[in-house]
């Protein structure tokens, strides 16, 4: 891992980085309690205990995170703690709670418990030391991370924070072109699956042209997941860098990644060209609610959207499907992942009871705020489909969506080991953007951008040395 000295004083490239970015459990009914206890045998057990004032400081919105009732039924579990909301930003603004969450960090501000919204948050606040290590506390309580939950949020061999919600990336597909062009819907695919699914799904020429799928990205060195689609569902560096900050562009993967971009382009002409989506500045979400692709790739927080809503209405029959694989014998469910991570905060003099929260919000209390998929592994797929329920109760036609599908999809993923992004991921990121159009728009090969991509990024990560 990245030494956490590298991180000192790089907020500011953090944030810049933030711009550019955008569960399997048992059936066991009694799986909801896991390692954690259960409401009857923790209430009260602050009975006699003087009264405690936590303050929670999160970026999340009472719409999206059901704060009040999640609250209320903690102080109902432990009547002797009271948590105390600090709203970072009344819109849930992500990078506007970032810099309101620094300000507070540098003042004399009661602190105990906090969120970050992404893994380069996490990691640069844990290198300016403004998490305790929760490693003890988890020891105490006889549980591993990597094991209770879906994200492991391990950095330097240490856990600072423990993930909440659950949003892996996943495939949508119009079920009604599946059905036509007699497909099902795949539980376990490949990537050569994924080529080959939409191709059959490609029909007509010009303007009344529907590709079988869209990707949406890059773009200005932003979407970079759209690059690594071959690297991304590896359980160890799924990164563009690897953990000891070296280039990580020389994983065949990555070549595997821009083949797979060119060929489903350019010769089998089934996903929406690049230049297409640059010029005509494409929408992910129009592309596939009107019609004109059969397939999307992108990350579970289209959960909300799925039925269609009153901006974007929902036409047709919409299923799930698995981030594809690169071989058939590989682990099913690896897949991107975006979750909230959740600390104790450096400075709290409550650290145990922060702690003890914590841990209930990550587990018992993502069932309770019935808002979100939980990271947490003891949840099983009864409870994710009444979140679900849930969730697309909110949308025009629920109906429409193969619940089956998305819920077994949802149980399946799996996020792979965090890499601390550098604080100069942003050249990283822009250097291999520029290179992968050089290719795309068919001004280079793919060797030649390999080559030119690895060259860059080796001479970006030598400079940021000195």
């Amino acid at each position: 891992m990245m030494k956490r000295k590298v991180w000192a004083g790089a907020i500011t490239g953090v944030l810049m980085l933030s711009l550019l970015s955008g569960c399997g459990g048992s059936n066991n009914n009694n799986a909801a309690n896991g390692n954690a206890a259960s409401p009857d045998a923790t209430k009260g057990t602050n009975a006699a205990a003087e009264k405690i004032n936590l303050r929670l400081y999160t970026y999340g919105t009472e719409e999206a995170y059901n704060w009040k009732h999640t609250l209320d039924a903690y102080h109902a579990l432990e009547p002797n703690v009271t948590v105390e909301l600090v709203q970072l930003s009344e819109k849930g603004d992500t990078q506007e709670a970032s810099k309101k969450l620094d300000l507070e960090a540098a003042s004399s501000a009661q602190m105990d418990v906090l969120m970050f919204s992404d893994a380069a948050g996490y990691a640069q606040r844990v290198a300016l030391g403004m998490a305790e290590p929760l490693d003890d506390y988890i020891a105490k309580d006889g549980y591993k991370v990597e094991e209770d939950y879906k994200v492991d949020t391990h950095l330097d061999g240490k856990v600072y924070a423990l993930p909440g919600k659950f949003n892996p990336w996943y495939v949508l597909l119009n079920k009604n072109q599946l059905d036509k062009a007699g497909l099902a819907v795949p539980t376990d695919w490949t990537w050569d699956d994924f080529a080959d699914y939409a191709k059959k799904l490609t029909t007509g020429e010009g303007a009344q042209k529907r590709y079988g799928a869209y990707f949406h990205g890059p773009q200005a060195g932003g979407w970079m997941e759209f690059l690594k689609l071959k690297m991304e569902n590896q359980p160890q560096n799924a990164e563009f860098l690897k953990a000891d900050g070296t280039s990580n562009l020389d994983d065949p993967n990555f070549k595997a990644t821009l083949e797979l971009r060119l060929r489903m382009e350019k010769e089998d002409q089934s996903s929406v060209p690049y230049s297409d989506m640059i010029s005509q500045k494409l929408a992910y979400r129009t592309q596939f609610f009107n019609e004109s692709a059969s397939m999307l790739l992108i990350g579970s927080w289209m959960n909300t959207e799925i039925g269609g809503t009153e901006k974007v209405p929902l036409n047709f029959n919409v299923a799930v499907a698995p981030f594809p694989k690169n071989n058939a014998a590989d682990e099913n469910g690896l897949t991107p992942v975006t979750t909230d991570y959740v600390a104790v905060a450096a400075k709290s003099k409550n650290k145990e009871a922060a702690y003890k929260f914590v841990r209930w919000y990550t587990t018992e209390g993502q069932l309770v705020q019935g808002k979100n998929i939980p990271a947490w592994s003891k949840v099983t797929s009864d409870q994710v489909e009444g979140i679900i329920d849930t969730i697309l109760a909110g949308t025009k036609n629920p109906e429409k969506v193969d619940k089956k599908s998305l819920v077994d999809t949802l149980v399946a993923s799996k996020a792979s080991a965090i890499i601390p992004p550098a604080t100069y991921q942003a050249e990283v990121y822009k250097a291999i953007n520029e290179e992968y159009e050089k290719m795309i728009l068919g001004n280079q090969d793919v060797d030649t951008t390999v080559k030119n991509s690895q060259d860059r990024v080796n001479k970006i990560i030598a400079a940021n040395k000195k």
